[in-house]
């Protein structure tokens, strides 16, 4: 069972993450990666603030929790000693005007469905990551809850003496709660919140049906789509690795970062999986993001200083710093505001925003396609590449005290200057494609030379031996093909070296840290693809339902997993733990025809 049993609700602004119990326990003022004025999800076992609930009387064990179908609508269900509440948590996004409306807003509607249940709303925000506790003022519909430097509004019809002073009544009919910027609302809230559901659950039934998804595992993908749209930032067409920050990724480990960014390198294989999905604005946006940052660095001649991941939009620092005013997820310290990370040195990021770019080169559903402009300053990225290529860097699993010549690191780059290649042959200058592609040839040559063991498996660095999950995603690059024994050789010692009870680790060495712990849930789903592409479906297939068995109750998957218990650890939800489930069921699935013939 899952100690991350959250829901998550949002609209590409703001999101909110929701436990079991109803109460919002991580949520970000004004957009994703803001002061979490609810952050009780980092505030130890009791919390004192930093989180808003519904406190039903008598409450008989834990709420049934679930989503309403295709929708980011979350439905809480709480049985009391009175009667039975049901409260419903979402943010509003729906098109209006000729352009989407997703103010920083959260809805929350408490209805009594049996009974005359009992309740007490508590509304205990905290700014600063938890160091100010909220001053408040009030009207006759409102309450202000504002520091220094912040301030948020709750307008609702409940009593606001009662939510004040947090005291019990009976709820005898629906109250509505909406919680956001300081500004009046003029409409009722009961009159707001019937208009704004139902705009917002039309919003995502239309969002999943333009989604292109496998016959099987439909609700599993769909889940997964829906939440890797909550992870991005619709302003700027950034992707967020995740929605927290600290979560960490074992019991007992300082393992503790800030995923509230967007990195370059995971940018290839969201962009593949939003392609899949046919979620094509998502897309388009993030390839965007992703080419005003090439474009941005080669206009200022700073190729070779492109960090490795960015703020989702100007204003959030990225130095990384450590806050003692949060104790941490179940009591672990230490608690990260920004990453290190940014700092390092990551090779692979010259691939990634080619292999991105490249999208615009061939997909003609693109409004702005590549052109002559764009590719010169790839160019500039791919040149990087080619220096760099054979140089030590913190790699992809961002090492913190060493550096070595990262064999996925190495072959991103090749990547980048094959692609380019391609890129060149398409619109027109054989010369400088036959130049890209030559180079690359040469890289490639040496890349699997040196990463190639004694055994005939390859490994994560070049010149030793060093298991590493990432080398089964080498076929996917395109660097060797899946039927290469060295591939299979490789399989192989995945399979010997970092299984554990079904799950992949990362690595196994230790690192600056000591030896990681819990299974990587992106390196499982790799694993699995990598089965399949070499004919092992039936493995694969028992592997990829093993690890829709340890989704949280409502289908949501973190970072990592405890191969021993199933307990999911890290940073939630994972935007590449749900781009691999979408990637792997798409391979594994039947075809639509195959899956209806059998299904008659």
């Amino acid at each position: 069972m899952s100690g991350l049993n959250l829901g998550v609700v949002g609209n590409c602004a703001i999101a909110s993450l929701i436990d079991r119990n109803g109460r919002h326990v991580w949520h970000g003022l004004g957009r994703l990666d803001g002061d979490p004025v609810f952050n009780a999800l980092l505030g130890g076992d009791e919390p004192q603030g930093g989180f808003m609930d519904a406190v039903v009387t008598g409450a008989k064990g834990t709420g049934r929790q679930r989503y309403l179908p295709n929708t980011a609508i979350l439905e809480t269900t709480i049985i009391g000693a009175g009667g039975t509440v049901r409260i419903v948590d979402f943010a509003p996004r729906f098109r209006r005007f000729g352009r989407m409306f997703r103010p920083p807003m959260l809805v929350r509607r408490l209805e009594p469905l049996e009974g005359r249940p009992r309740v007490s709303i508590r509304l205990r925000p905290t700014f600063a990551y938890g160091a100010h506790k909220a001053q408040t003022t009030s009207g006759s519909n409102h309450v202000r809850f504002f520091s220094e430097s912040a301030v948020m509004r709750l307008t609702t019809d409940a009593s606001v003496t009662a939510i004040l002073h947090e005291t019990e009544f009976a709820l005898d009919r629906p109250i509505t709660l909406i919680v956001g910027a300081d500004e009046s609302i003029l409409e009722s809230p009961d009159s707001l919140y019937r208009t704004f559901f139902a705009e917002t659950e039309a919003y995502w039934y239309t969002w999943v049906r333009d989604l292109n998804i496998p016959f099987d595992w439909q609700a599993a993908v769909i889940r997964a789509a829906i939440t890797l749209k909550l992870c991005s930032f619709e302003d700027t067409g950034a992707v967020l690795a995740a929605l927290t920050t600290s979560v960490p990724e074992a019991a007992g480990t300082p393992r503790t970062w800030d995923y509230r960014f967007s990195w370059l390198r995971d940018s290839f294989f969201t962009v593949t999986a939003l392609n899949r999905l046919s979620a094509t604005r998502t897309m388009e946006r993030f390839v965007r993001f992703i080419v005003d940052i090439v474009e941005g660095a080669s206009a200022h001649g700073e190729a070779d200083q492109i960090a490795p991941l960015f703020p989702i939009a100007p204003g959030m620092d990225t130095a990384e710093r450590i806050v003692d005013s949060l104790p941490g997820y179940r009591g672990q310290q230490p608690v990260r505001i920004g990453n290190a990370a940014v700092a390092q040195r990551q090779n692979d990021t010259y691939g990634s925003m080619v292999l991105t770019a490249a999208q615009m080169f061939w997909d003609e559903r693109l409004p702005r396609q590549g052109d002559m402009e764009l590719y010169r300053r790839l160019c500039l990225v791919g040149n990087e590449a080619h220096r760099a290529a054979l140089t030590p860097d913190a790699g992809l699993w961002e090492y913190r005290e060493r550096e070595e010549v990262h064999t996925f690191s190495a072959a991103m780059c090749w990547a980048a200057q094959h692609r380019l290649g391609m890129i060149a042959r398409r619109i027109g200058i054989d010369s400088e494609s036959r130049e890209w592609l030559a180079r690359a040839g040469v890289l490639r040559q040496e890349v699997l030379q040196r990463a190639t063991m004694a055994d005939g498996w390859l490994s994560g660095v070049l010149d030793r031996e060093m298991a590493d999950a990432s080398s089964l995603v080498l076929p996917e690059i395109g660097l060797l093909s899946s039927d290469d024994q060295r591939f299979h050789s490789t399989l192989d010692m995945v399979a010997k070296r970092l299984m554990r009870n079904g799950f992949v680790m990362r690595y196994v060495e230790a690192d600056d840290f000591g030896r990681p712990s819990n299974a990587f849930l992106l390196c499982t789903f790799w694993y699995i693809d990598a089965l399949a592409s070499v004919g092992r479906r039936e493995e694969a297939l028992e592997l990829f339902n093993n690890v829709l068995g340890q989704r949280n109750h409502v289908g949501l998957l973190s970072e990592d997993l405890d191969p021993t218990t199933g307990e999911l650890w890290g940073n939630f939800p994972q935007t590449y733990s749900q781009v691999g489930l979408i990637l792997s069921a798409m391979r594994l699935s039947r075809s639509w025809e195959e899956g209806l013939w059998h299904a008659s």
